[in-house]
């Protein structure tokens, strides 16, 4: 295993390009890979000369130019910054591995649950996939552009801490990789503030200084989530929109248009602002409500994934939170349990809680751990 050889997820994105940058300044030899998932539009897969890009056959442009991760432009992209940098590059196919990604998606939507297919492409792909390549390039370490930092503890263990910048800090999405891996990973960008990449690409004579940040799920190219699983199911099953004391207000095309905390879209007045605050998938029913119906006071998770081993397992810890990707960390009590699950008692009513979304849990800057969000109560 070569001490100095990293494996670098490159986008294409200004992130990933300053990561493969500072790594070559580090002194790391920087494989750059990239991951196709064979979602397909209609528009021809094109180099910027208009000729086919034969790297890359699988992969097309976004019908609604819509800012993805894994287009045919951004492989291009991440090509011409290796090569700018000097360094190998590969496209590695997974349309496979995506398959999973997208399986998962369609399911959770079609149970009433809000998917984070973000957060499992790091855990299965990302840093799962990644891991087996790098393993097979004989690469001690696999990096990539996020902006989270690790840090040595005083006792030599590995920790994922928060990046600096509070704006782009990406430690929610990485909490579900596997403890063991911790001291594999390179996470370059995450001492800097955006601005600073950006001058960062701009000086080494980068293109993407000024790219635009992803937003999108690179899987949905037309950027319709319910109309996406429509399409790839054949399958749309209609149902009743209703009030929590069970009113029927309204009709609604599919239960994989809605997740909890919607506001727009609904479809129906009120009179005043309502909220989707459950969904019921074997009623085929949305339930919608005033905003203080969505404050919830503890959740339920499972399938739990914890950072390090110095917690408690008995008895409640103090904690904060984290229970979407845009959401500020709540203070919390948690209490682990020995079928994998924990329970989170946030000490003041939380909003937009959301059965299949992740619960991250941090201490400060670190993250401890985190799982997924089976149950909720008010």
């Amino acid at each position: 295993m070569n001490a100095k050889r990293v494996v670098l997820a490159m986008s294409g994105g200004v992130d990933s390009s300053v990561a493969a940058s500072l790594l070559l300044e580090q002194g790391f030899e920087v494989i750059g890979v990239f991951m196709r998932h064979g979602e397909k539009s209609s528009e021809a897969c094109e180099l910027e000369a208009g000729k086919p890009n034969p790297l890359l056959p699988i992969l097309q442009g976004r019908l609604d130019h819509k800012q993805g991760c894994c287009s045919a432009s951004d492989a291009a992209d991440a090509r011409r910054v290796a090569d700018r940098l000097g360094i190998p590059f590969y496209a590695l196919d997974l349309e496979e591995d995506f398959k999973r990604i997208v399986d998962y998606f369609i399911d959770e939507y079609q149970h009433g649950r809000t998917p984070n297919p973000c957060v499992q492409c790091n855990n299965w792909i990302k840093f799962g996939r990644l891991f087996d390549y790098a393993d097979a390039a004989e690469a001690q370490y696999v990096a990539t552009g996020h902006y989270a930092r690790m840090v040595q503890g005083e006792t030599g263990e590995w920790e994922l801490h928060r990046g600096l910048d509070n704006d782009k800090d990406q430690a929610y999405v990485l909490t579900g990789i596997p403890k063991e891996n911790l001291s594999r990973m390179l996470l370059p960008v995450g001492i800097y503030h955006k601005p600073e990449i950006r001058e960062m690409a701009a000086k080494v004579g980068l293109r993407v200084a000024d790219k635009k940040d992803s937003q999108e799920i690179c899987f949905v190219t037309s950027g319709q989530h319910a109309q996406f699983i429509r399409d790839k199911t054949g399958i749309s099953e209609p149902g009743e929109i209703v009030t929590e004391n069970g009113r029927v207000v309204g009709t609604h095309a599919g239960i994989e248009g809605f997740t909890i905390g919607q506001r727009k879209g609904i479809g129906v007045a009120m009179g005043s602002p309502y909220f989707v605050t459950s969904i019921d998938a074997e009623k085929r029913q949305v339930v919608i409500g005033p905003h203080e119906s969505l404050g919830r006071t503890s959740l339920v998770a499972i399938d739990s994934n914890w950072l390090t081993e110095d917690l408690p397992r008995a008895i409640p810890f103090e904690a904060e939170v984290q229970i979407r990707y845009n959401s500020e960390p709540q203070p919390a009590m948690v209490q682990r349990h020995s079928d994998g699950s924990f329970e989170v008692r946030f000490h003041d009513p939380t909003f937009g809680v959301s059965p299949g979304q992740l619960a991250a849990v941090f201490r400060g800057s670190r993250a401890l751990g985190c799982g997924w969000i089976q149950s909720t109560q008010r």
